[in-house]
């Protein structure tokens, strides 16, 4: 990927297209092409194909998406699936249409089955059933890999997909009823340590497992992939370590200095029990993140304590 080259962010003002844009100006790729979602609705097929004709990006990072926590995947099923799939189709389209030199399609580690092995290996994709709570979600992004592998097997296109475990960093949405569970419980650990409550409830049972993969290594992974790798196969991006959700609670509640109780709501959904990611194969390739979770977790909440969690 020539430093020169004009490169099309989808998704630059989410919290993953921001990270990659940040990576490749810090890298010396700076003919960058961005549209907001005001000017360019990326469901409609016509727009997208104007956008592709006028600007003639050369590569393409795919990381525009309708995302959200497991009470958001549940609610708005028609809409997560509708729009994930309108949006990626349209791009990934255009992108063959106006001979897009790569594209890289970022998907989510929801696609593998709910009880699959652990660690998740890309191979168990398809072997089992989904987790019923995002399944529309999965589907959409199960979509996108398979649109990404059957455009470079029929028309020759250099089309790879990365499926990133669960992400935090800056840009990060910290909706209380919307987000993920990280940027979550930061949000009610710093109301509950700023407005003196005595506890802080945290949904579930505690006893899930997560990965967590700070957003600007997953910034530099896709940029990696863009420049070092044409395989035919998805891969995995994440850091390979997992967390039980109470501990996770445990880590937060001591980066931000809370020093009430712990309250866990068993009657809220957990979603599915573990999701680890085999990252065998990035590693071999030659990447591994940088950022450990503590670190990581403490430099975001420097950040977003001085904007007072604004959504």
């Amino acid at each position: 990927m020539e430093k020169h080259a004009k490169i099309y962010i989808a998704g630059h003002r989410g919290m993953v297209g921001s990270a990659i844009a940040r990576n490749l100006n810090k890298k010396g790729y700076h003919n960058l092409v961005s549209r907001t979602s005001k000017e360019l609705d990326l469901r409609n097929q016509q727009a997208v194909n104007e956008f592709f004709e006028a600007e003639k990006p050369e590569y393409v990072f795919l990381a525009a998406a309708k995302v959200g926590g497991i009470q958001a995947n549940n609610i708005y099923r028609a809409e997560f699936l509708y729009d994930n799939l309108m949006i990626e189709a349209n791009i990934i389209h255009s992108a063959y249409v106006h001979g897009v030199k790569k594209l890289l399609f970022l998907g989510s580690s929801c696609i593998y089955p709910k009880l699959a092995p652990q660690p998740l290996k890309e191979e168990y994709l398809l072997t089992d059933v989904l987790e019923p709570t995002n399944e529309p979600y999965a589907i959409a992004k199960i979509a996108g890999i398979k649109l990404c592998e059957n455009y470079k097997r029929q028309y020759g296109c250099n089309f790879i997909s990365a499926m990133p475990t669960n992400l935090y960093g800056p840009n990060d949405n910290y909706d209380l009823n919307n987000s993920h569970v990280l940027p979550a419980l930061l949000r009610k650990f710093h109301t509950a340590k700023t407005e003196g409550h005595s506890q802080v409830q945290v949904w579930g049972s505690g006893s899930p497992m997560r990965e967590f993969l700070h957003v600007d290594d997953l910034a530099d992974a896709t940029v990696f992939l863009m420049t070092d790798y044409n395989g035919d196969d998805w891969l995995n991006i994440g850091t390979g370590e997992d967390i039980t959700i109470k501990d996770l609670a445990l880590l937060v509640k001591e980066v931000v200095g809370f020093e009430g109780e712990l309250i866990f709501d068993a009657t809220k959904p957990d979603g599915t029990p573990r999701k680890l990611m085999d990252v065998s194969k990035l590693h071999a390739l030659g990447w591994k993140h940088s950022i450990d979770l503590k670190t990581g977790i403490e430099s975001v909440y420097a950040e977003v304590k001085q904007k007072n969690f604004v959504d």
